[in-house]
């Protein structure tokens, strides 16, 4: 009598239902293990589009930070330099000085950023992210300035002429008050393109169902 054939595979024996019902759990296996998501992992890891886009916004954040500082310290300056009006010191003249080598500092801070997230920015935020750049190089050129002349008028009050000590603080009140202007508005373009960024950055909305 006939026995059944059979094959060996690694030593064991087994029938040829047998063998093909192993090999297709077996395909089975690995094909799950390319497709599984760890637990806690909704969907596959992010490709270069949505990396690109998670750069962007995160310049974005860091721009407009940046700018609410640049706008903060402008303010400041001019503050600083509104209270001191009509009054002429080395102390007073330092102070603002220093106020505004602090805001000058800020706004070159917040041109930086803004540069980087115009270079990092997609889809419909670019236009608002080149806009913001623009205006924190005007920022920055305007607290450059305010610098200037708060180093002339320093360098005033070291003089025994208070008529050209006032002047020079006159002129710095004004030019202090330009970078405050110019920062406010440039901050208000950045914190725009950094809301443009993050509704780029937001998935679409799937479409409604037909009734």
């Amino acid at each position: 009598m006939l026995s059944t054939p059979t094959h060996v595979i690694e030593g064991t024996h087994m029938k040829p239902t047998t063998l093909l019902v192993l090999l297709s759990m077996a395909f089975s296996s690995a094909s799950f293990a390319a497709d599984y998501t760890q637990p806690g992992q909704l969907s596959a890891p992010p490709g270069p589009v949505q990396k690109s886009r998670d750069a962007a916004n995160k310049a974005a954040r860091e721009a407009d930070a940046a700018a609410r500082k640049a706008a903060d310290d402008a303010k400041a300056a001019l503050q600083r330099s509104e209270a001191t009006a009509g009054k002429v010191s080395k102390a007073l003249a330092e102070a603002i000085r220093r106020a505004a080598r602090k805001a000058a500092e800020s706004a070159r801070r917040f041109e930086e950023k803004a540069s980087a997230s115009a270079s990092k920015a997609v889809d419909a935020s670019r236009d608002a992210a080149h806009a913001a750049a623009q205006a924190s190089k005007k920022s920055a050129v305007a607290a450059r300035e305010g610098l200037d002349k708060a180093e002339d008028a320093f360098q005033r009050t070291l003089s025994s002429n208070k008529e050209a000590a006032e002047k020079a603080a006159a002129a710095t009140r004004e030019a202090l008050r330009k970078a405050e202007e110019t920062t406010r508005s440039a901050a208000g373009a950045a914190r725009e393109a950094a809301r443009r960024s993050r509704e780029a950055d937001r998935p679409a909305s799937p479409p409604p169902e037909r009734k």
